[in-house]
């Protein structure tokens, strides 16, 4: 009887494990079948968005005189779009380091800077470190994905996904400083560089481009021309960042920290008087208009 006890136990072993275990198993696959079915879903939603738009940021008309030199610009976009190559190093490191440090490793979605920020948000017990990567930001800017739900988040990432696909990191990089937000009215870096300091981007410094990195999560907030303590406090941060992720030294962040901000309140593309403030900037859209209306027989031509 011993003998057949003996044999009998193991039988009962499989049973027991069966039932302990089958409905974990079972867990697993009917949720593996629903993010399946979450991914497919997002993803074909995500290909019904027009990749061309992403690439089309609209810039205002340029107005030039007899000489050939910028008389005006027109109503539209306040955008001046130029190329990676038009763009001071510093600021795409300092971009890069505030905003993604991991874009050229990852393809679209940093699963691991979500990680990170979902950690931080619960220790901080807040809602405040931001997980997008450029691409999705880029995505978020570019296309009419809706507010700011969990709906739009996954359909962003699906859409980011594409973009990665569609475009190179370059391509990627170059469409986001030129399409995003710096505030005071101004798209892109090369505008918001003409604005705030009078200079290409090409020529910005360590601390003026890590002051407009610091811009982009709030425009309005830190603008240096409405708020310039909380724009030297982000310029900190930035600089810090690049530090942490030796772009820089940490000498070179001390003496762009001591660096004073001066901004240029009167100068802006075009030879205009800049001031901050949509309303003031759009009452120069509608004088620029009147002027070319009323001076196309001066030889005045757009471009």
């Amino acid at each position: 009887m011993k003998v057949f006890a003996r044999v009998r136990r193991p039988k009962k072993t499989r049973a027991n494990i069966l039932v302990r275990y089958g409905w974990k198993v079972t867990l697993l696959l009917l949720l593996a079948a629903g993010a399946f079915a979450i991914f497919l879903f997002y993803g074909t939603w995500a290909q019904t968005f027009d990749m061309k738009n992403v690439g089309e940021m609209p810039e205002r008309s340029t107005v030039y005189d007899v000489d050939g030199k910028i008389y005006s610009r027109l109503a539209g976009a306040n955008r001046l779009k130029v190329s990676l190559s038009e763009v001071s190093p510093e600021f795409i490191a300092a971009v890069l380091a505030r905003e993604d440090a991991r874009f050229y490793d990852h393809k679209g979605i940093d699963w691991r800077g979500i990680l990170r920020a979902l950690v931080r948000d619960i220790t901080s017990r807040s809602a405040k470190e931001g997980a997008s990567s450029i691409t999705q930001q880029l995505a978020r800017n570019s296309l009419p994905l809706g507010g700011r739900t969990l709906n739009r988040k996954i359909l962003e990432a699906m859409v980011a996904l594409r973009i990665e696909r569609q475009f190179t990191k370059q391509q990627i990089l170059e469409l986001y400083i030129n399409r995003i937000y710096f505030g005071t009215g101004c798209y892109g870096v090369e505008t918001a560089s003409q604005a705030y300091f009078g200079k290409n981007a090409s020529k910005l410094n360590l601390s003026e481009a890590a002051l407009l990195a610091g811009l982009i999560r709030s425009p309005n907030r830190f603008s240096p021309l409405r708020n310039p303590e909380g724009a030297a406090k982000q310029r900190d941060a930035v600089l810090d960042r690049m530090v942490t992720l030796k772009k820089i030294t940490s000498s070179q962040a001390e003496q762009a920290k001591k660096t004073k901000i001066v901004t240029l309140h009167d100068a802006r593309p075009g030879g205009t008087k800049f001031r901050a403030g949509r309303a003031r900037e759009a009452t120069h859209e509608n004088r620029a208009s009147i002027e070319f209306s009323s001076s196309t027989q001066s030889g005045l031509q757009t471009a």
